[in-house]
């Protein structure tokens, strides 16, 4: 069943989190998208933690860690 995410391009929001710049916002939101087709559930906790990420505000390993908290998987 398809599901709107909240995408606000002037704000440069997804689901509420902040990026950087609006072809980083599309090309996550695109992303997500097309999972979403496939019974992804995005999360604001989980945007969050790729935007933390992607921006180098932690390691991998503590994206690993963090990953597997939020899904324990």
């Amino acid at each position: 069943m398809f599901k709107a995410i909240a995408i606000d391009r002037e704000n440069l929001t997804l689901m509420g989190v902040k990026f950087s710049d609006l072809k980083s916002l599309e090309t996550t939101a695109n992303a997500i998208g097309t999972n979403m087709f496939e019974g992804f559930e995005p999360t604001k906790e989980l945007i969050q933690l790729y935007v933390d990420w992607k921006a180098a505000l932690i390691s991998e390993s503590d994206f690993i860690v963090r990953l597997h908290a939020i899904y324990g998987k």
